[in-house]
This record gives structure tokens, C-alpha cells and sequence, in this order.
């Protein structure tokens, strides 16, 4: 028996039992789809935390110099004890940082984490949880925000602690509407402001907005909430292959500032915003190594139960079978046959798998904030999976019908 005609056969008993088919195929479809589906969303969420959330925390081209490093989980006793014991970051080491790298865009110093956040207040309006940063002017640069209205913060602003405030965009249009915020008086965290200028919008990650923030200078936020332990001083260098030399130059700088000596270990992080993304790729690592497994137990009951129903097939066909060897039909035809009716069926639950994957992450993309990205190796996993599994769990029942007797098969009802 020709190919062709073996897999005309095979679809041809597909199409015609269509719902058993289809239930048949319930759990290798539901096994893939979860595959793709799930590894779709994973890349997408690698390139947008690569895309956005490092560049929005750290800024493009750019590093910082903390107290305490970029760490998503928590710090185990260990690590906490041990960063409890680094000096603050320091006005003198800002000018160390300086002198060293006299050829960057931008050095700047700014209150470091939890953010504060208060309610900004204009004329009976409220606009809650806005997030408030003290920063120097170079701040700005450093995060690429361009003033949309009025001015940026300046170093007089610094040294005479203004209390002047630059919003982000989405406090503003809240706050004011149609009304020009420029020179207005607001209140944060009941202090008397003046807005001296509104950055243009820079859009939401995952559903937060980089927009609700007020902006002060830094020596005005230290005598409203302190100096705080986790002070940053962050660096933009103006091409991306003058990061790693300017960092090694503000590590040495830091170290003689701090007078650690040759052997000592650094009491201070100077980071990029890789180790965030790092991060988030070590713990997709984990989500991936436990993907395998879930698809796996999918897989194998879906194999089993299409083993089963290709017993249930070679029962109802016995007589069909008996005319097919009568007729001349080798033991290998009939083989040949139903395994490839196993693999056909098999590979259809792949491919709607893969269809209905696709479906559902573009679905996700649509109603939440979470990115989705199809890749090929996954595609190419699943349909591989499809059809190996249809290998497998198909040569018991075809060997079992191959086996037949003619003579027996004819006389069975």
C-alpha cells in the first residue's frame, strides 16, 4: 500500500468520527496549548522586564552605585546583616564618583527605596498615593524625562531647598485638567509646594504607571522624611560600551573613598540594570524546569488514551481487517495503517495545541498587561511532542492488529 493511500485511510477515519476524535485528542490539545501558551507568556514578560522595567528602574546606559543591591526576593539573615553594616551612600562619595568619571552624561543622587507615597493636594483635589522622589537635577537626564511644561529642577533649587516640585504627567492632568500647573501652589504630604514644571508621559509597565510621581529636590525631601539608608547615586554614560569601564573607575572611586583596603571586600553594589533582568531570568529558569514535568503527566495520559481508543478501533474493525489480509493485504499494511492513523491523530492534537496556545496567550496579551511572545522552539516542541507521542503509544495497537488472524478476523461480528 502506497503511502498517500495509507494516509488518505487515516484522515479518512479521522473525518469520520470526528467528536470521538476530538475527545480522543482532549488531553494532548490541552497539554500543548498549556506549553505554548505558558512559554509565550514567560518570553514575553523576559523581553519586556529587558525592555522596560530595567530600563525604567536603572535607565539606558546607565548604572548605579548603591548601599543595597538590586535584589527582587528577599535577602536571607546573612546578606541582611551584612548590608546593614555598609556606610551610606554620601555626598562625598557623589564627588568621588565625579572626579572618576568626568566624561559621563549625567551623575546624579537620589532617595533610595521604599518611595514614599502622599497625597498631593490642589484646592480641595486629591490625587492619592502619588510616589515622591528627591533627587538632584541630573536625575532627569539620567532617566531620559523631558519636561512637557515649565522647567526641570536645578542645582539652585538644591542648594537653597526650594520647595518647588516637578510632576509627572498623569498627576498633573488629574490634579489641574484643563488649568495650567505652572507656577500653582499644591501641597505634598501637607508641605507647600510651587510646580515648577510637568514631564511628558512616559506610559505604564504591567499596569503601573511611571507618570504619578512628584519630583523635589533632594535636600528638601532629606528635611521632610531624613536622610535615608539607601541613597543612590546613579551614572549615564552617553554609549552603552562606556558602562563597564565607567564602572570599574566608580568602584575604584568608592573604594578610596571609603578607604577600604586591597583585600576588603566592597561595603557598597555597583549595579546595572542586567542583574534585575538577571534575576528575572534565573527565576523563569525554575518556571521552565517545572513546565516539562506538567506537560509530561498531560502528555502520557493523553498517549494512554489514545492507545486505548486504537484498541477499541482494532476490536470494531476485526472483520474489516480478516477482508483486508483475505484480499491480500501483508501484516505490515495493516501495521503500517494503524500506526499511522495513531500519528495522524496524534499530530492533530499538536497542531490545535499549538493553535489554540497562540490563541489563548494572545487572548492574555489583550485583557491584562501581560506581553506574550510566540517562539519556534516551543512551536516546534509541541508539534515534536505531538507526533512522538502518537509513535509511541501507536505500535502496541498496530502490532496487535497486524497480528491477526484472516480467518478468525472474517468471522468476528
Amino acid at each position: 500500500m502506497r503511502p498517500l493511500d495509507v494516509l488518505g485511510i487515516a484522515f479518512a477515519q479521522i473525518v469520520g468520527n470526528k467528536l470521538r476524535s476530538f475527545f480522543t485528542l482532549l488531553g494532548i490539545i490541552v497539554s500543548v496549548a498549556f506549553l505554548i501558551a505558558v512559554v509565550a507568556i514567560i518570553q514575553g514578560m523576559n523581553a519586556y522586564v529587558k525592555d522596560n522595567i530595567a530600563g525604567a528602574v536603572v535607565g539606558a546606559n546607565a548604572f548605579q552605585v548603591r548601599r543595597t543591591p538590586i535584589q527582587i526576593g528577599p535577602f536571607n539573615d546573612d546578606q541582611w546583616a551584612k548590608v546593614q553594616r555598609r556606610p551610606r551612600i554620601s555626598t562625598r562619595d557623589v564627588d568621588a564618583v565625579r572626579a572618576a568619571i568626568p566624561d559621563a552624561e549625567a551623575i546624579s543622587m537620589q532617595s533610595g527605596w521604599p518611595t514614599p507615597s502622599t497625597d498631593v493636594i490642589w484646592r480641595g483635589r486629591t490625587i492619592g498615593s502619588v510616589l515622591v522622589f528627591g533627587i538632584t537635577p541630573e536625575y532627569q537626564v539620567v532617566q531620559d524625562y523631558r519636561i512637557a511644561r515649565g522647567r526641570a529642577l536645578s542645582a539652585v533649587d538644591v542648594s537653597a531647598r526650594m520647595p518647588v516640585v516637578v510632576l509627572g504627567s498623569e498627576v498633573a492632568e488629574k490634579l489641574f485638567e484643563s488649568v495650567d500647573p505652572i507656577g500653582q501652589e499644591i501641597r505634598v504630604a501637607g508641605e507647600r509646594f510651587t510646580v515648577i514644571g510637568v514631564n511628558e508621559a512616559k506610559g505604564r509597565v504591567l499596569g503601573q504607571s511611571f507618570d504619578a510621581f512628584a519630583l523635589i529636590p533632594i535636600s528638601r525631601f532629606e528635611m521632610r522624611y531624613g536622610r535615608r539608608l539607601t541613597t543612590t547615586i546613579s551614572v549615564k554614560m552617553r554609549e552603552a560600551e562606556d558602562v563597564a569601564p565607567a564602572m570599574a573607575r566608580a568602584e575604584e572611586a568608592m573604594r578610596l573613598s571609603h578607604g577600604l583596603r586591597p583585600l576588603e571586600e566592597n561595603d557598597f553594589s555597583v549595579e546595572t540594570a542586567d542583574a534585575l533582568v538577571d534575576f528575572w531570568r534565573n527565576l523563569t529558569k525554575v518556571l521552565f524546569a517545572v513546565i516539562p514535568a506538567v506537560v509530561a503527566i498531560g502528555i502520557v495520559v493523553g498517549g494512554i488514551v489514545i492507545m486505548n481508543i486504537m484498541l477499541m478501533a482494532v476490536n470494531e474493525r476485526t472483520r474489516e481487517i480478516g477482508i483486508r489480509k483475505a484480499m491480500g493485504a501483508r501484516s505490515r499494511d495493516i501495521e503500517r495503517q494503524f500506526l499511522a492513523e495513531t500519528i495522524a491523530l496524534s499530530a492533530l492534537g499538536g497542531l490545535m495545541g499549538v493553535f489554540s496556545g497562540w490563541a489563548f496567550a494572545f487572548l492574555v496579551s489583550l485583557v491584562s498587561p501581560l506581553p506574550a511572545r510566540i517562539t519556534w522552539w516551543s512551536v516546534a516542541v509541541a508539534l515534536a511532542l505531538g507526533a512522538g507521542i502518537g509513535v509511541v503509544f501507536g505500535v502496541y495497537p498496530a502490532r496487535r492488529a497486524a497480528r491477526l488472524d484472516p480467518v478468525t478476523a472474517m468471522r468476528a461480528e
